[in-house]
């Protein structure tokens, strides 16, 4: 079935969550509670009885200024925070504070987005980019990623998590930003900020389960989330209930509309279940293509279970723009490390047939559809359907002593894959301290306590062992502890290297290769189609692909081993050469790459 055929979710979407500002200077505070007989407003020292409903929702409404500080008493006397709270200016277990909208004047409201083509993707935590590890400190780095030619900065996710740290994959309330970065207001001076240099803003959000502590939405609404089959992370969410599809609707709006990012990443896909008639995924995106229609808007998925019917042609264009391919970056590791455990093991028959035709193809298996009875096999795609990367977050944090691959392998071979990355048609993405060489590891860290800590300790090997394994002569004692703060300490960037010779000279590598993929490659992906990609023969260790676009073809030919190799030189124009071109010869650890 065609995804465009199907039963639209078509009712008016409505504020249902969070306080909601009226006329005369009330406000509307609501929860959806139905397994609470009654519950109570405390606002500051006040508690104010709310009014069931025979569904569930209660409801008051009542003066309250912006500053204003709030929580929920439930039937047993628990106070509990705002759901859909906007700010949590004392933590997670602290009241909700009813933030003004409009209090942030935009220095660039004329923003539009750039087209999804001239993406170039840069992998960002707020809390460890700088020392500080603020969104105002974080601004003072977007002039130098726009000048390297990074067009697209994706943050890690902001929502509420318990403690002052965290990767945030476990947020709890999924409209408040993490106040250990700062004010919303503060992440609207980032957005800002990195609009006036020509960036892109994206955050990831996981709408795939809550975290394990300070969510207290199955106490007082258990119908929130399914009994039974959970995600491997928690209770797995029952989207078929209204009040819940309204709640991620609401948040995906509110994130685009009122910080006006450019897009969002959805985290792991694959767990989010959904047996409505039309699925929350597909909703989302018709949601946000009708009510955002006057600038560019790009959605992003993870999708392990390598599904492309979110990302097939509609007449609109793709709902979702691309997916990150992790069968990119697991077929090019096992190929240039030799580690084969854990995630790693599928990759380890013919390596570099492999990598060749999920450059040309896309993915190596198909995958699972989520909401189409006849999704497209992946080379129907065009190459900019997908996202490759050399690292990110989690290949780099769930690593034992969270190295980083260029640390590991001959320097000649990273380079090498960088200019592969960087001149491909598919879109890149680099993971924070790439540009310059970050000596610094990047760890899974976490501000836990008790059994929960304790758990997420004893985890980590096991975890480790699905991204290489512990390094001969290391132990498990030598993988650091998520929620010592040391861990996060040691994850933060340090700038200093980036001004260091080599790591200046290595920006300006990547800045080169940058400024020849906007000036050359990117002009072609605008007429980018699926089937787009052709692999010829090549010697093994090297990577020979073709990709067509409109009347004109992108020639790519690497040669990664230790033995020079023949090559036909008449391929086109030549635009980029590790070094000068001097035969017919491809010599080793060199990349050329031609439009003919």
């Amino acid at each position: 079935m065609n995804i465009e055929t199907k039963k639209r979710a078509t009712r008016p979407l409505i504020q249902w969550w969070g306080p909601v500002a009226l006329s005369g200077g009330k406000t509307r505070f609501q929860l959806w509670a139905p397994a609470e007989t009654s519950v109570g407003l405390r606002l500051g020292e006040a508690d104010i009885p709310m009014q069931r409903s025979p569904d569930g929702w209660h409801v008051v409404e009542t003066a309250a200024p912006f500053g204003a500080r709030y929580q929920f008493v439930l039937s047993d006397g628990k106070v509990v925070g705002d759901p859909a709270s906007r700010l949590q200016s004392d933590g997670l277990e602290g009241p909700s504070v009813i933030v003004d909208p409009d209090s942030y004047r935009w220095r660039h409201p004329e923003w539009s987005g750039r087209p999804w083509e001239e993406t170039v993707v840069y992998e960002v935590h707020i809390g460890a980019l700088t020392t500080e590890g603020t969104f105002r400190s974080a601004m003072a780095k977007l002039p130098l990623l726009a000048d390297l030619g990074i067009t697209a900065v994706e943050v890690m996710p902001l929502a509420h998590f318990p403690g002052t740290r965290g990767w945030g994959y476990d947020g709890v309330l999924q409209f408040a930003p993490h106040n250990s970065y700062g004010t919303p207001d503060d992440l609207k001076a980032f957005i800002d900020a990195a609009h006036g240099h020509g960036l892109m803003v994206f955050l990831d959000v996981v709408y795939n389960h809550f975290g394990p502590e300070g969510n207290y939405l199955g106490q007082y609404a258990p119908g929130f989330f399914r009994k039974g089959d959970p995600t491997p992370w928690g209770a797995a969410i029952a989207y078929e209930r209204p009040e819940v599809r309204s709640y991620f609707l609401e948040n995906v709006l509110y994130w685009l509309h009122e910080f006006r990012l450019d897009g969002l990443r959805f985290d792991a896909i694959d767990q989010i279940e959904d047996g409505s008639d039309v699925h929350i995924l597909e909703q989302i995106a018709i949601e946000v293509r009708e009510k955002i229609s006057d600038r560019h808007v790009h959605l992003i998925t993870e999708n392990p279970a390598n599904g492309t019917d979110l990302m097939q042609e509609t007449p609109g264009g793709r709902y979702y723009k691309a997916d990150w391919n992790d069968d990119f970056h697991h077929a090019v590791h096992v190929a240039v490390t030799g580690e084969a455990t854990g995630y790693y093991e599928p990759f380890t028959d013919d390596i570099w047939g492999q990598i060749r035709r999920v450059m040309a193809s896309g993915y190596l298996r198909p995958g699972r559809a989520i909401v189409s009875d006849d999704p497209p096999p992946s080379e129907a795609l065009p190459p900019t359907a997908f996202i490759h990367f050399l690292q990110n977050h989690d290949q780099i944090g769930n690593r034992a002593l969270g190295d980083r691959l260029h640390l590991g392998i001959n320097r000649q071979v990273y380079r090498a894959l960088t200019e592969i990355l960087l001149l491909s048609p598919q879109i890149p993405m680099m993971f924070m301290g790439d540009e310059h060489l970050s000596l610094r590891p990047f760890h899974f860290f976490s501000d836990y306590h008790g059994q929960i800590a304790k758990a997420i300790r004893e985890n980590r090997p096991k975890e480790a062992e699905n991204f290489g394994g512990i390094p001969s002569g290391k132990s498990a004692a030598d993988i650091a502890d998520p929620n010592n703060m040391s861990t996060f300490v040691n994850s933060k960037v340090n700038w200093d290297e980036a001004a260091s010779e080599g790591a200046i000279a290595w920006a300006e590598f990547i800045r080169k290769l940058l400024a020849l993929r906007k000036e050359s490659i990117v002009p072609l992906l605008e007429s980018a189609k699926g089937y787009a990609g052709s692999i010829v023969e090549a010697p093994d260790q090297c990577l020979f692909i073709d990709w067509q676009f409109g009347h004109k073809k992108l020639h790519l030919r690497a040669n990664l081993s230790d033995t020079e190799v023949a090559l036909v030189t008449r391929l086109g124009d030549i635009i980029y050469s590790t070094e000068p071109v001097t035969d017919e010869t491809l010599r080793t650890h060199v990349v050329q790459v031609f439009v003919s």
